[in-house]
């Protein structure tokens, strides 16, 4: 019987490549995001789509019922929903800084609530967490995001511990530059917040180094996908998955490096 897995912020990048290998795979992929129209060309390839806003109550719960009514299970949950709310953290809005954990954190929390008892009740599961390299290193210009995905780490860390006695796996996937959508939404933000006034100047270096990072050479959301399948399949999947290998290599000198050498290395190449 094919096994169930809700993926969310399915209409582009990870998520979408995520469902695509997974129905290519035989899973039964149900897929929720806000933009269901990007979300057709899933629909034409097996996947069930649905409007999905992991900040609303009323909407997550639906989606769980909707999975658990037409599929008859709930064996996988992927939360990729995310975005970043770049800009310096003097600049942006302590509503816009609250959004940014209601996004990546407290409406995946809410979901993986709402999933828990019924994996708990079936003897086990599997719950993925798109985290980030983010959530280990933090660059100037990411404050919120990176201290959301720090969170959503410690989050992920203390729910594999509590879970683990019920036969429900928790898996962390920590990408590293990766080319989707996601970098325009932080790039349109931190000009948004901080593209003028005292930060303008390092805005405009942060913004050169995005783009190089995001569009030079970085692997597609393909990459991340089959590590998400890589770790589903595995019936002893590890903690944590850094994607690609630079991800790994970039947390390695987070580890080796004192704090005094890496505030060194990232004021010398950003000139601050």
């Amino acid at each position: 019987m094919a096994k169930t897995v809700l993926i969310t912020g399915a209409s582009a990048g990870i998520g979408y490549a995520t469902a695509e290998l997974l129905l290519k795979s035989g899973y039964k992929v149900y897929a929720g995001a806000r933009r269901v129209e990007k979300m057709r060309g899933l629909e034409y390839q097996g996947a069930k789509i649905f409007a999905l806003d992991v900040t609303d109550e009323d909407s997550l719960a639906s989606a769980v019922d909707f999975v658990l009514k037409d599929g008859g299970s709930l064996d996988a949950l992927v939360n990729n929903a995310g975005y970043g709310a770049h800009g310096a953290v003097e600049d942006v809005p302590l509503a816009e800084a609250r959004r940014q954990f209601e996004v990546n954190l407290f409406g995946l929390a809410r979901l993986t609530q709402l999933a828990l008892p019924h994996m708990r009740a079936a003897g086990g599961g599997a719950i993925v967490n798109i985290s980030s390299i983010a959530g280990k290193i933090t660059t100037p210009t990411g404050g919120w995001y990176h201290a959301s995905k720090h969170a959503l780490e410690a989050y992920s860390d203390a729910l594999r511990l509590e879970t683990a006695q019920f036969g429900i796996k928790v898996i962390l996937i920590e990408p590293g530059p990766i080319r989707t959508e996601w970098d325009n939404t932080a790039l349109v933000n931190l000009e948004k917040y901080s593209g003028s006034g005292p930060y303008g100047p390092l805005v405009k270096r942060v913004t050169e180094k995005f783009r190089a990072g995001y569009r030079s050479g970085a692997p597609g959301p393909e990459a991340v996908a089959a590590v998400i399948l890589k770790a589903l399949r595995s019936s002893s999947p590890a903690a944590r998955y850094p994607v690609p290998f630079t991800a790994s290599l970039i947390i390695f000198m987070k580890w080796l490096l004192p704090d005094r050498v890496l505030d060194w290395a990232l004021r010398t190449a950003l000139k601050i």
